[in-house]
């Protein structure tokens, strides 16, 4: 039986699919200052160039398994970024 801290196989499974992304011009503004280009953050998720175009355009959103592993991309470069007021 899972504990408290380690949810079941299907729970994890939904939370690995419900991670939140920041919005599509955040998503530009983050890749732009750590001086990526969406070649390489593409090449990084495993996906094309022209999607990481389109999920920053907001004509896409990613989906599994490239949402997590884009997911966790942003969520580094936003501790590193920090948008500023």
């Amino acid at each position: 039986m899972p504990t408290p801290r380690q949810p079941s196989k299907p729970i994890g499974s939904l939370l690995k699919r419900a991670v939140g992304l920041p919005g599509p011009g955040e998503r530009a503004r983050l890749r732009l200052a750590a001086n990526l280009t969406q070649a390489e953050v593409a090449e990084a998720v495993g996906v094309n160039r022209v999607q990481v175009a389109r999920w920053e355009t907001g004509r896409a959103e990613p989906r599994q398994p490239h949402r997590w592993l884009y997911a966790q991309l942003l969520h580094d470069l936003a501790g590193r970024f920090p948008q500023r007021s």
